[in-house]
């Protein structure tokens, strides 16, 4: 993480915040940020209530109660839409691309760019596909095309064309949700290093992975959260490897957080 990132003004930051469903509480007072330039890993047991905040932070719930700061200003997200414009965007696990669709129209599904006169751009949609695919996110195969099928594409690639998108857009805040799951290992390390890579672009990251292992070779720091409360925030240098699967199987089995 940058050395001034502490001093500036977190991305995003949760105060007190509530969720419930009927009679169901699924967040119980969570208070978070997300400083600039880092990696943040959301950990926790299935039930902790990671999907919820996350749908929070990305204007798929109004929270029941407490505040929601995007750049220091309070917001009321109103929508997936609202949160996009204020730079917040969602990779998600099954990376919703459309496998049998050309590579282009899947970076700009939906919010495809236009001439003056309204009409799609099509010529401009490449260039710009061709340019994040080859600068931004590493693709070096020149069997990979703008034109190439989604379908045709190994995991990783689906990955990295899902992050495109998001850091074509101007996204601020990449939330990658389970980034790795299904991955062989060289896909996976692929993934993280996209993930260093838009930290070290100056954006941060939210990531959600069960797997420790990916977890802690790539966060700044790590928020454990267990139903629906945050159990501690721990920055990398605190935590070894080990002791943070200690620490998530003792809270798994004892409900109670210790850190040695």
């Amino acid at each position: 993480m940058n050395q001034n990132t502490s001093q500036q003004t977190p991305i995003v930051e949760l105060r007190d915040i509530h969720k419930s469903f009927g009679r169901v509480h699924v967040l119980r007072g969570v208070d978070m940020e997300v400083g600039r330039g880092e990696i943040v890993a959301l950990v926790g047991d299935n039930g902790a209530g990671k999907s919820t905040l996350i749908k929070v932070i990305t204007g798929v719930h109004k929270p029941s109660g407490g505040s929601l700061l995007i750049n220091g200003e309070a917001v009321d997200l109103q929508s997936v839409q609202d949160a996009r414009r204020r730079g917040i965007e969602t990779v998600y696990q099954e990376r919703a691309l459309a496998d049998q669709q050309a590579l282009w129209r899947n970076i700009f599904a939906g919010r495809e760019l236009t001439n003056w006169l309204g009409f799609m751009n099509i010529r401009e949609q490449k260039r710009e596909a061709d340019r994040l695919l080859r600068t931004r996110m590493g693709f070096t195969s020149r069997a990979i095309t703008v034109d190439s099928e989604v379908q045709g594409l190994s995991g990783g690639e689906k990955q990295g064309i899902a992050i495109a998108r998001a850091l074509h857009f101007e996204a601020e805040l990449i939330i990658l949700d389970e980034p790795t799951m299904g991955l062989s290992l060289k896909e996976t390390d692929k993934v993280l290093d996209f993930a260093r890579g838009i930290r070290d672009a100056g954006k941060s990251v939210i990531l959600i992975d069960h797997n420790i292992l990916h977890v802690h070779a790539v966060a700044d720091r790590f928020v454990v959260l267990d139903r629906g409360r945050v159990a501690g925030s721990f920055r990398k240098e605190q935590l070894s490897r080990d002791q943070l699967i200690e620490m998530m199987v003792e809270l798994h089995h004892t409900g109670q957080l210790h850190v040695a």
